[in-house]
């Protein structure tokens, strides 16, 4: 029946049932939005709490430090070590994600085998002697030279100042000087007070760690 003889017929409140009648349903567009919230918030979910896995090349002089640093994140404890001829390869969990570290000896005959170890590594980490002064300029040396590898240019920075516990230790900003840091103006990096045996600042160095590496992913 045509509309204006129903206007005649039923008055003015014709006009208003139609239109009423001709909006679209507000549970279908209610469950649209839902879903979209839904997915929405999976993402998210995802994106916060799948196990992310990163790759990390830990490095330094000999006796700085690194393999007690790497069982102590590993086991939460102090173990004996002796020199390391080679490497060591540990996962270590920290919150949702999954490094793989790898700890290469820093003796001065086998420095030369780090560069077998720099494909496909995110962040490295340069365990430094906070209180071998002797040597600072021989660690800032072998850093730098590796720094300049192509396969590190996006690897990310984290240097361990560690051995803070010693009464002669250089603090976090005179290490960052003699290291000379402050010239890697294209480079993400970060340094960290530590102390292997009681595990000062370790967390806090992976902390930063998995936040710069997810920032530049």
């Amino acid at each position: 029946m045509p509309i204006r003889l129903l206007k005649q017929l039923c008055g003015s409140k014709v006009a208003p049932f139609f239109r009423k009648t001709a909006t679209k349903h507000p549970l279908t567009s209610g469950h649209t939005v839902a879903k979209s919230m839904g997915l929405t918030f999976t993402k998210l979910f995802s994106r916060l709490f799948a196990k992310k896995e990163m790759r990390i090349l830990m490095v330094g002089l000999d006796a700085a430090g690194k393999t007690t640093i790497l069982y102590k994140l590993k086991l939460g404890e102090i173990v004996t070590t002796i020199p390391t001829i080679g490497f060591n390869v540990e996962t270590v969990e920290y919150k949702n994600i999954s490094f793989t570290v790898w700890d290469v000896g820093g003796q001065d005959k086998i420095r030369p085998l780090w560069r077998h170890y720099f494909q496909n590594t995110q962040g490295l980490i340069f365990v430094v002697d906070s209180n071998d002064r002797d040597r600072v300029v021989e660690a800032r040396d072998e850093l730098h030279r590796m720094l300049n590898e192509d396969e590190l240019r996006d690897a990310v920075l984290l240097v361990f100042a560690n051995k803070q516990d010693l009464p002669n230790a250089m603090n976090a900003a005179e290490i960052t000087d003699k290291l000379g840091l402050h010239s890697l103006r294209q480079r993400h990096w970060y340094i960290q007070s530590t102390c292997a045996t009681s595990g000062e600042g370790l967390y806090e160095g992976l902390e930063w760690l998995s936040n710069n590496i997810a920032n530049k992913a």
